[in-house]
């Protein structure tokens, strides 16, 4: 879909919404496909080809950021050719354990996505998400998948810029307020006209991302990442995997079950994706979710944004949200001079419904801000609606490291955001598409009724992969016989990952079991419900199991 899949901690944030990539589990036929015999090897390690990988022990040291540590790990670019000599190079990054003395031994996770970055999050602070039980008993890694981030090589989708051959700097050019008002896509396109120009968007996109990463396009799936993930546990000197995953991150790990299910000592998957939907179902649930929590925040509002709420009624504030769609299509939203969209003439609808919909995220940080923005952009200025969703960059007294600066190593620059490339990229090639423009157009009109713009913004962004390279399995339950019995959480008022998913994918499971959550945004575990800590700690930690209808 045209939303992030992605883990939205309260301690560390590496999410923006992408306004191409699609989220989807998908095949042709809109069936459940079954689960395709898969050959298990008892050790990867075993084949000749694959012991460079497995025999390599993680070479730690200091990461940029203070209390860290880094390494690299190398896999193969293609597991069905791991002897050619093209590899992914991809860091790894690890906060040691609090409690050394009865350290356990090493818990990786995956912070969603697809395209977020775990080197980055984990020394953004993510460690301390994670309950104090398990961060004593535990080293916390994390790792760039697979042409995510410091991965090498990295997706791109866009042409390096070019400088001008005489070396001197062109002016940009900048759109009028006409041409952009032109570019303005419809949240709902109903006519030929807004069709073919949504279905020629998404070629150019698609196109963009195989002129500029095409080699390895076809290598930067869930599959061959949850492979990466054994020869990261190998690397680390684990006999089995204990492994947390939010969001995206429930994909990947329920990946790695399907593939090495004896190689899992404990997994939680929080905030998750149901792997047996077809792409329409996957649309419409991850749709309405977002649609049932802008109703939650219109109802809600008061209680958790007090008087910054932009409407006394619940009435009011969709009116006036509804208002922002309807001016967005007509014309792209003002902001000012140095926001972000003002390259782009503004705001346009789709921006809009991005950033109201990242607020669902986190409502206890992001309505108050969202309910500001909201009263300002139907006043006629969108520059803090525009801003939702950009990080703050912390100031710094560099004074004493110019002093230093000739006697303190270079720090490496970090690795370029490439998550919105990732998103598409990962997303639609997981698993088939369509390749005609009927299923798409036919998915309307169902995911309007479900879900609104939400619904019919989210089939139209599905277009872009219509023409990726095929290489997932398709829609499928769980084939992971022989897993311990994995810990599911699910928030009932989750907006990416409705709760509904997380019933089904605890079920498919053997010995699944599930942890409900009964609150508002996207996953439980870290957000500060001392219940779901407690619960997620002793399963990590003592591998305790949680009873049916167990709920925070």
């Amino acid at each position: 879909m045209n939303r992030a899949v992605r883990r939205r901690p309260t301690l560390a944030t590496t999410t923006a919404l992408a306004l191409l990539g699609a989220l989807s589990l998908t095949a042709c036929t809109g069936g459940v496909v079954p689960a395709t015999g898969k050959a298990r090897a008892a050790d990867p390690a075993s084949r000749p080809d694959l012991k460079p990988f497995y025999g390599q022990r993680l070479e730690w040291t200091g990461c940029a950021t203070d209390g860290y540590e880094c390494a690299s790990l190398t896999v193969p670019l293609d597991y069905a050719r791991p002897g050619n000599g093209r590899t992914f190079v991809l860091p790894v990054a690890r906060a040691t354990a609090t409690g050394p003395a009865r350290r356990i031994g090493s818990l990786v996770y995956n912070p969603g996505g697809p395209g977020a970055g775990g080197v980055s999050s984990l020394q953004e602070g993510m460690d301390e998400s994670f309950g104090a039980a398990v961060r004593a008993r535990f080293d916390i890694v994390s790792f760039d998948p697979r042409g995510v981030g410091g991965s090498v090589p990295a997706l791109t989708c866009e042409p390096a810029e070019e400088e001008p051959e005489d070396g001197t700097e062109e002016e940009p050019v900048e759109e009028t307020s006409e041409e952009a008002s032109d570019a303005v896509a419809p949240l709902y396109p109903r006519t030929e006209a807004d069709r073919s120009a949504a279905a020629s968007g998404a070629r150019t996109a698609a196109e963009d991302c195989e002129e500029h990463s095409g080699p390895i396009l076809r290598h930067v799936g869930t599959e061959d990442a949850a492979r990466d993930l054994d020869v990261l546990r190998a690397a680390l000197g684990e006999r089995r995997l204990t492994y947390l995953g939010w969001s995206y991150g429930t994909s990947l790990g329920t990946s790695y079950a399907e593939q090495f299910p004896r190689r899992v000592r404990a997994m939680v998957l929080d905030g998750a994706i149901d792997p047996s939907l077809d792409w329409r179902q996957r649309v419409i649930s991850q749709s309405a979710g977002f649609r049932r929590s802008v109703d939650d925040y219109a109802e809600q509002c008061a209680e958790i944004a007090g008087d910054s709420c932009p409407g006394a009624s619940p009435q009011e504030i969709r009116a006036l949200i509804e208002r922002l769609y309807q001016r967005a299509e007509r014309e792209p939203l003002p902001v000012a001079e140095d926001s972000a969209y003002a390259e782009y003439g503004g705001m346009d609808a789709t921006a809009v419904l991005d950033a109201v919909s990242l607020a669902m995220y986190t409502p206890e940080d992001q309505w108050e801000p969202l309910s500001e923005a909201l009263r300002e952009a139907d006043q006629g200025d969108a520059t803090k609606l525009g801003a939702l969703d950009e990080e703050e960059t912390p100031e710094t007294d560099t004074s004493e490291e110019e002093e230093q600066e000739d006697d303190t190593p270079d720090t490496p620059e970090p690795p370029a955001d490439n998550s919105a490339a990732a998103l598409t990229a990962v997303n639609c090639l997981d698993v088939p598409h369509p390749r005609s423009l009927r299923p798409y157009w036919d998915a309307l009109a169902p995911a309007d009724k479900a879900a609104g713009v939400y619904g019919t913004a989210g089939v139209t962004a599905e277009l872009t992969c219509r023409d990726w390279p095929s290489g997932g399995r398709g829609p499928h339950r769980v084939d992971a016989d022989g897993v311990p019995p994995v810990l599911v959480v699910g928030t009932t008022g989750d907006p990416s990952t409705p709760y509904e998913e997380s019933v089904s994918l605890a079920e498919q499971f053997p010995q699944g079991m599930l942890l409900t959550y009964e609150g508002l945004g996207h996953t439980a575990y870290g957000r500060g419900d001392a219940c779901v800590t407690a619960k997620v700690d002793a399963y990590l930690v003592k591998r305790e199991r949680v009873g049916p209808g167990a709920t925070c």
